[in-house]
């Protein structure tokens, strides 16, 4: 049997909260997030996080499959305290704790504050669109969205991303790709609306606009109206001895914290399907993500200059997330910025 797999730990973001085992205060934290916290797992080393100075629900497809009634309004179950690693078939398959899983690396000593240049609007880059494809390879009615991501994929103003939930894998399939994690965060998009079902496939496009289904002409309008409207959070970056220096800064300030996150993802991966409802397939998918790191919160008033040492070949981007207040803990609002880190 042919099967992709992934070997990398995530870390577990639940209704956009971050998780409680991660090591390490920086800056202030988000209103109803609790204390603020910087992850860092094997593969992503955050050295230092410095402050600078400075004075609706989408209509459901018809070939979407839905689940009623999956979106409570605490943690969800499963993910709470999970960190999971796939393993190797000969490897143990559970889900260790994050403890476990993640091996947090000490921060290094925050750097002095360093004044930013004003930024020039006139050579701003427009941030590409971030697509999140929430799918499962025990869908049948996910291959075609699997399809599109994979065919949006190579456009440099895109950052496709495919998360596969776990919530399809009792039909007979486990996915290999699949994570509690995903289906928390599909969720918390869910809460973030107030809609009560969860659906497969579903694009979430610019952590704001929700496609479901496989919708060409709907993802392509979407995507063209963000890339149209201004950018909230201007993000520059760089590499200077193989660290990676992000600055960012609002201007105006966000009226709410954010989250900032590095994902990690494999660019391709082919699976023969064997069970369940696509069981004699082979399915060719684009951008699997192996890893979502939550690694800073900012208030969005100040500049900030994080820096960080990523191991590994795998692709990684950088996401700024605005949180927006939810019943019971910040849920995902729009996505601020984006970038490519290699």
């Amino acid at each position: 049997m042919k099967r992709a797999i992934i070997s990398a730990a995530i870390g577990v973001w639940i209704g956009f909260g971050l998780a409680p085992d991660i090591g390490g205060t920086f800056g202030p934290g988000l209103s109803g997030a609790g204390a603020a916290w910087a992850q860092v797992a094997p593969d992503v080393t955050l050295e230092s996080l410095t402050p600078q100075d400075q004075a609706a629900p989408a209509q459901v497809d018809s070939t979407a499959r839905a689940v009623d009634g999956a979106v409570d309004d605490g943690s969800v179950d499963g993910a709470a305290a999970a960190a999971q690693t796939v393993a190797k078939p000969s490897e143990n398959s559970g889900l260790p704790g994050a403890a476990q899983a993640m091996e947090p690396a000490l921060a290094a000593p925050v750097a002095a504050p360093v004044a930013l240049a004003p930024a020039d609007s006139a050579a701003l880059t427009p941030a590409p669109v971030v697509i999140e494809l929430f799918t499962s390879q025990g869908c049948s009615a996910c291959p075609p969205a699997d399809a599109l991501l994979a065919q949006i994929a190579p456009r440099e103003d895109v950052i496709a991303l495919a998360l596969h939930v776990d919530y399809w894998d009792y039909l007979g399939w486990e996915d290999p790709f699949a994570q509690p994690a995903f289906t928390a965060r599909q969720k918390a998009y869910a809460r973030a609306v107030g809609e009560r079902s969860i659906y497969t496939p579903q694009m979430i496009v610019g952590g704001a606009e929700r496609v479901v289904g496989a919708r060409p002409a709907e993802l392509t309008a979407l995507i063209e109206a963000h890339r149209a409207a201004p950018a909230r959070v201007q993000m520059s970056h760089r590499t200077e001895a193989g660290r990676h220096i992000i600055e960012l800064r609002a201007d105006p300030p966000l009226d709410t914290g954010a989250v900032v996150q590095i994902v990690r993802y494999a660019p391709q991966a082919r699976v023969e399907i064997l069970r369940g409802e696509n069981a004699g397939r082979i399915v060719d998918y684009a951008n699997v993500v192996t890893a979502w790191h939550a690694v800073a919160e900012w208030d969005g008033r100040m500049p900030l200059k994080l820096t960080a040492t990523i191991e590994g070949e795998e692709p990684a981007v950088v996401i700024v997330q605005a949180a927006r207040p939810g019943k019971s803990s910040p849920v995902p609002g729009r996505i601020l910025s984006a970038g490519r880190l290699n």
